[in-house]
């Protein structure tokens, strides 16, 4: 039997309307996704490349940990050492650099500048620890006038914050001996007698900061100037380390000790990878959210720091969180369905109205067949009125038949049959006006 594609159940989807219906939404949507392939966000990088600093070992210790935690995401954490706060800052500064975050000391960029950089926020607080060989109390830093201090390496944040603590206090080089060492060489050298004073910027728990706070000849200066410091440098916080909080069996310190201290924090180039972005704020609240001498647990990390403006991913997280997507997906998941719905919203914005469109085209395209043959019937019903012999008739049965004709042969999908059967009846109505004329007998199509 020969195949009729009037009698597949498939007529109705699988026609010429049918495609002049849905081109154009096509069109449209391979348009939308061009665009959205053109414009989405890259799959993210593999690796991130962190500034830390040689001598630091708070940054190299957080370093390694975030190295943990991401390569369990599948990220490799490329650690690269450098002298210190400056150099991190001049890295990611730099364009042609590949290092994508470093750690700067809050503050740092007050005098370096800040750039195109944003912040992650603050990690933790790292108070200036004031060491001297002094035989009575000191409470000011101008009271180091004259003295040998020991003012931290040139190029770290240690460096640069101490410099503007002494400066502020009314010591340079002309009333002080200055001395650009730092961390152990510094401390070594207070020990020695080398240098009378000696300045640290280190967390509570550091080794070097409770030995130095156990040897007998040193002093740990209490700075009464603490919160007017902090008062006039937004990046200065005042912190008050409790009478043995170090060591309660030996009551150290014997008595509480006022310090300031920036922050740590976490810098990013504006370039970053979005979704690298909120993969690091989930690791860096694992690793810096619990509680240490100075804060409470869930105080970091935190909006604390001032020389750089928070990106958008770490205000939202600080707003509201993780994404609900990134709490519950692993970051390779989590970032497939991200840059899938960047294409699939638009497209949802689309088909929707699409849905409701397109098969109102169809409808319109397949009855627009049978429409133009109403119209010569219904120009042929007018003309009855003006009939007046045997051959306008025989004329009018003539074109009558020819429409006919015309409508059988149409090619319709089953589901619209009823509407050329509804045009048939119409067809035989104007032949029954005809034959009522009863002048001719009226001939039926194939007579």
């Amino acid at each position: 039997m020969k195949f009729d594609p009037r009698n597949n159940k498939f007529t109705a989807i699988f026609t010429r309307e049918m495609l002049e219906a849905t081109l154009p939404s096509v069109l449209l949507i391979s348009l939308a996704l061009f665009f959205a392939y053109k414009f989405i966000d890259p799959a993210p990088p593999r690796k991130i490349v962190i500034a830390t600093g040689n001598a630091d070992l708070n940054y190299n210790a957080f370093a390694a940990i975030y190295g943990v935690y991401l390569k369990k995401e599948g990220i490799t954490l490329e650690t690269r050492k450098t002298s210190g706060d400056i150099e991190n800052l001049r890295l990611l500064k730099n364009p042609d650099s590949d290092v994508d975050i470093a750690f700067i000391q809050d503050g740092v960029a007050h005098t370096e500048g800040a750039g195109m950089l944003l912040s992650l926020g603050s990690l933790y607080y790292q108070p200036v620890w004031i060491f001297c060989r002094c035989k009575k109390e000191v409470t000011h830093l101008s009271a180091l006038k004259g003295k040998r201090i020991a003012i931290g390496y040139v190029g770290d944040g240690t460096h640069a914050l101490v410099s503007t603590l002494l400066s502020e206090s009314g010591i340079d080089a002309t009333n002080a001996t200055l001395k650009a060492i730092g961390g152990d060489e510094a401390a070594e050298a207070l020990r020695q007698g080398q240098v009378d004073a000696a300045l640290f910027v280190d967390v509570a728990n550091a080794s070097q900061v409770r030995e130095l706070l156990g040897e007998p000849q040193l002093k740990l200066l209490s700075l009464d100037t603490a919160e007017a410091f902090s008062r006039k440098f937004a990046f200065m916080h005042h912190l008050v380390l409790p009478e043995g909080a170090m060591d309660l069996a030996r009551n150290l310190p014997p008595h509480d000790v006022h310090l300031v201290a920036p922050t740590a924090t976490l810098v990013v180039k504006e370039s970053m990878h979005p979704a690298l972005v909120y993969l690091m704020m989930k690791v860096i609240s694992q690793v810096h959210g619990g509680p240490s001498m100075f804060n409470q647990k869930g105080e970091f990390p935190s909006a604390k720091d001032t020389d750089f403006p928070l990106s958008t991913q770490a205000l939202n997280f600080y707003k509201s969180g993780l994404p609900i997507i990134d709490k519950y997906l692993p970051f390779w998941a989590a970032t497939f369905v991200n840059r899938t719905l960047i294409v699939i919203l638009p497209l949802l914005a689309l088909l929707i109205p699409l849905t409701k469109i397109i098969p109102m085209v169809y409808v319109w395209l397949v009855k627009r067949k049978l429409f133009r043959y109403y119209g010569e019937l219904r120009y042929l019903d007018a003309q009855l009125k003006d009939i007046s012999s045997d051959e306008d008739i025989a004329a009018c049965l003539e074109t009558l038949n020819e429409i006919e004709t015309k409508v059988i042969n149409i090619k319709l999908p089953v589901t619209f049959s009823q509407y050329a059967y509804e045009l048939r009846a119409h067809i035989e109505l104007v032949r029954s006006k005809l034959s009522h004329e009863k002048r001719v007998k009226p001939k039926m199509p194939g007579q």
